[in-house]
């Protein structure tokens, strides 16, 4: 099968989007299909084997100069132009200006794919795409989710006012969603609220997990555990990925131990940044990013606890890949967390999420028993090879995309 892969901001080294990304397309390889990946900045990490059509934006919300303002040579496209308007109205214009840039690029080539795999864009052109190409979307979680956890952690009504213009796009992605053929989720958590929150038909949608390579994330013996050491992933700086409550945790935790937390992900400027020098953790605290796979699975091998303290998740690679390590795992309760993680006690410590008292608790937990540790990373390593591999969610991949081509008005159309 001819694949065209979509996505708009491929992160390379944390991000779901790009985790997923990176790794379903080489297990769509590798099952025999071509698939050439078109991509917005951060463009994607990929296989060898896997042709990357750059389609640049703005890249206004770039790592060295996030929301710089593009100079007026820079809007020498339509997208740009829309992009740059967008940004100026206070909204997050790069899905739309993307979907914009895929439809040039593919209405040159209709005769070159069978199916389009759209990962989370669903911006107005997904649909012009769709009525070219047979398009499946993939859809984590519904966006709607991280605009309310922002507006129920602001209190500013100037701030709150800026969050829900920002958010303004989830409008667009959600009747994009509603008119699609074929919605792909990762869990049932995430059918249920981008049902609830988005309004897409239940009948439109289809569970298909994603996915860990236990031979990539797999215990490492040899290396020696570090006393009060904990690891989380902070692919984002926002509400919705719950680090500042894991930092009053450890707050709270180093008024009777030693701990340290290593996070994978770059220290930026903003609410963590303040909050790590507020509780006095600036010592304490190491930012670890653009390292390979094969180190991250070594830092997982030196910690105590990996920690998810999110107030949601539609899936989390990041609990999955962490467990597949052996090492035990704290995580909350929010979202699909717990479909993910399993049982308290058995495959996970699970707390509250957004309860910096249950966060605490649950690591006092599991770095006071060694035992406890050992047999939840074991179990923990269990449900994932058990449950989860790329090959299994690329083959599940390709049956909606099989039926997503033989859809009465997708025969009619190749006949």
């Amino acid at each position: 099968m001819r694949i065209a892969y979509l996505t708009y901001r491929g992160k390379p080294h944390v991000g779901g989007q790009g985790v997923y990304t990176r790794h379903l397309t080489k297990a769509l390889v590798d099952l025999g299909h071509h698939v050439e990946v078109f991509g917005g900045q951060p463009y994607p990490v990929l296989d060898p084997r896997i042709p990357l059509h750059q389609l640049p934006s703005l890249d206004i919300f770039n790592d060295q100069y996030p929301g710089r303002f593009p100079a007026y040579w820079e809007l020498k496209n339509w997208p740009n132009f829309v992009e740059a308007a967008l940004f100026l109205k206070g909204t997050f214009g790069e899905p739309k200006a993307f979907s914009m840039r895929a439809y040039r690029a593919l209405k040159s080539r209709v005769g070159d794919f069978d199916i389009v795999h759209d990962n989370q864009c669903l911006g107005d052109d997904i649909l012009k795409i769709e009525k070219m190409i047979p398009t499946v979307v993939t859809l984590h979680h519904p966006i709607t989710r991280d605009r309310a956890l922002e507006l129920e952690h602001t209190k500013s009504r100037y701030k709150r006012f800026g969050i829900s213009r920002w958010y303004s796009f989830v409008k667009m992605q959600g009747k994009v969603a509603s008119k699609m053929p074929r919605i792909v989720v990762v869990s049932e958590n995430s059918i249920k609220d981008i049902h609830d929150d988005m309004g897409v038909s239940l009948d439109r949608m289809r569970l298909v997990p994603v996915g860990v390579d236990p031979d990539l994330f797999r215990p490492i013996p040899n290396v020696a555990r570090k006393p009060g050491h904990l690891i989380t992933t902070a692919s984002a700086d926002v509400a919705l990925k719950g680090l500042s409550f894991l930092l009053e945790a450890m707050a709270k935790l180093r008024t009777e131990r030693d701990v340290r937390l290593t996070i994978i992900g770059k220290p930026k400027p903003g609410k963590s940044a303040d909050l790590i020098d507020s509780l006095g953790l600036r010592d304490h605290v190491d930012f670890v990013s653009g390292v390979p796979d094969e180190r991250i699975v070594e830092l997982y091998a030196e910690a105590e606890l990996a920690v998810v303290p999110s107030l949601y998740e539609g899936f989390s690679l990041p609990a999955i890949e962490a467990m597949c390590t052996g090492i035990c795992l704290v995580a909350t309760d929010g979202g699909a967390l717990p479909e993910v993680t399993g049982i308290d006690g058995d495959t996970v410590l699970q707390c509250k999420a957004g309860d910096v008292d249950s966060l605490a608790a649950a690591l006092r937990r599991g770095l006071d028993d060694a035992e406890l540790r050992a047999r939840i990373g074991a179990n923990g390593r269990r449900r994932v090879v058990e449950r989860w591999s790329w090959r299994h969610c690329a083959a599940l991949t390709v049956e909606q995309y099989r039926e997503v081509l033989d859809m009465p008005h997708n025969r009619a159309r190749r006949r």
